[in-house]
């Protein structure tokens, strides 16, 4: 799937500051790099770059850091009903808070559903890239197949390359799947396609069957580099900031109703770890290569067996 470039597919595709807060978002700027004509540099600084951390640890970090938030906003709700004078408790008081913060809980539930359903509907676009990527190697294969037995060594040399993928995917490290773009795998993929095109048709047959090839091949490229920007996570930071900001209210809110006691302390660090655990499968789920949370391999192994058959 992720192994072979088609040569004008590149640059058809083609054309650092670190930022640092609750997650990192660069879709946009790869998206951008691969329409601006500037792909071939964009591959050499990917290269160049130190290896991608494990987005698992960043994910962590980031749902310890909002159950932080929320369960240290409820305890500071806690505390300030001990202090706050009586008259600011009063039932009016308490009231108005219990509107503010009813706002507040509508939009902060309708943004955390928006996000999980963009995070599942990229998990779910790239497992079905993946599924149809798998039945096209299988309509590639089949296609040399028919040509003739010159096909034979490019053939085998698919299953190679194949196979190495689905080694750098199951793995599940972002290091791994850095290799997907270095320009070792960026040489095979255009050598892969350039052995394709130098076949030579003898008949009306074969020269559908290398056109037909070629455009398998350029179809396979496409997804390539469609699963390699989708690789990284799509949550915008502001917007992940706010959110946490707005559970963080609610909780203060939460503390600040109710007198402190082991009962309501307990319900709190389990209403936390909720929302945190939340938060920690977005993030997940946007990173559909790598992470805890990931796309099956299974159909491309399934097709690692029908190869070169």
């Amino acid at each position: 799937m992720l192994t072979y470039a088609h040569g004008h597919q590149q640059s058809r595709l083609a054309g650092p500051a670190k930022v640092r807060a609750w997650t990192t978002s660069t879709t946009a700027k790869e998206t951008a790099c691969w329409t601006t004509g500037a792909g071939a540099e964009y591959l050499q600084a990917q290269h160049a770059r130190p290896q991608m951390e494990d987005p698992r640890v960043d994910h962590l970090v980031i749902a310890s850091i909002v159950f932080a938030c929320v369960f240290g906003s409820g305890l500071l709700g806690l505390y300030l009903r001990e202090r706050l004078p009586a008259h600011h408790l009063s039932d009016d008081s308490i009231g108005v808070v219990k509107l503010a913060t009813g706002l507040i809980a509508t939009m902060a539930a309708l943004v955390l559903g928006l996000l999980i359903s963009s995070a599942k509907s990229s998990f779910d676009t790239a497992n079905g890239e993946l599924v149809q990527n798998a039945a096209t190697v299988i309509q590639l294969d089949r296609v040399l197949a028919k040509y003739g037995p010159e096909t034979q060594e490019i053939r085998a040399s698919l299953k190679r390359n194949y196979a190495g993928a689905i080694q750098i995917l199951a793995s599940g490290d972002a290091a791994q799947l850095a290799k997907l773009n270095n320009s070792e795998t960026i040489n095979r993929s255009e050598d892969f396609e350039r052995r394709v095109d130098e076949l030579t048709p003898s008949n009306d047959t074969q020269r559908g069957l290398k056109a037909r090839a070629l455009q398998l091949v350029d179809q396979v490229s496409a997804a390539r580099w469609l699963a390699l920007l989708q690789a990284r996570g799509s949550i915008p930071t502001p917007l992940l900031v706010v959110l946490v900001a707005w559970l963080s209210i609610i909780f203060g809110a939460f503390g600040l109703f109710t007198p402190r006691n082991g009962t309501v302390v307990a319900a709190m660090v389990l209403c936390a770890l909720s929302t945190s655990g939340a938060i920690f499968m977005i993030q997940e789920m946007s990173t559909p290569l790598s992470g805890t949370v990931r796309v099956s391999v299974a159909p491309m192994r399934d097709t690692l067996g029908r190869l070169d058959q």
